[in-house]
C-alpha cells in the first residue's frame, strides 16, 4: 500500500469540489473545523466524530524511564497525551469491509 499524506489544502480543495463553497471559503471551513477540534482537545473535552472515532486526551503520571545508551533512571514529568480510537464502521471500512459484523 502506498502511503500517502493528505494535507490542508488537499482537504479544502475536497471541500471545494463537492460542497461548491469558494476555494477561500472551503479553505476556512477547513480550518474552523481543526481549530474547533484543536481547542476541544486543549481543554481535555474529547471529540467524538460519528462513524469516524473519538479523540480523547488521557492523564499520565509521572514514572521512571531509563536513558537507552547508559540505563540510568530518569524521572518523566506528568503530561498529557491524545488517542484516537477508531469506530467500528472505520476499523471495517480500513479492512475493507462493507458492514460491521456483530459483536465487533
Amino acid at each position: 500500500m502506498a502511503e500517502r499524506t493528505i494535507t490542508r489544502a488537499e482537504l479544502s480543495e475536497a471541500v471545494y469540489q463537492r460542497v461548491g463553497l469558494s476555494r477561500t471559503e472551503s479553505a476556512a471551513l477547513v480550518e474552523l473545523v481543526l481549530k474547533e477540534v484543536s481547542d476541544c482537545l486543549a481543554r481535555g473535552e474529547t471529540v467524538k466524530l460519528s462513524s469516524f472515532g473519538s479523540f480523547v486526551v488521557r492523564s499520565k503520571g509521572e514514572r521512571v524511564g531509563r536513558n537507552p545508551k547508559t540505563g540510568v533512571e530518569v524521572p518523566i514529568e506528568p503530561r498529557r497525551v491524545m488517542v484516537f480510537k477508531p469506530s467500528n464502521i472505520l476499523k471495517a471500512r480500513i479492512n475493507g469491509l462493507d458492514e460491521v459484523e456483530d459483536g465487533d
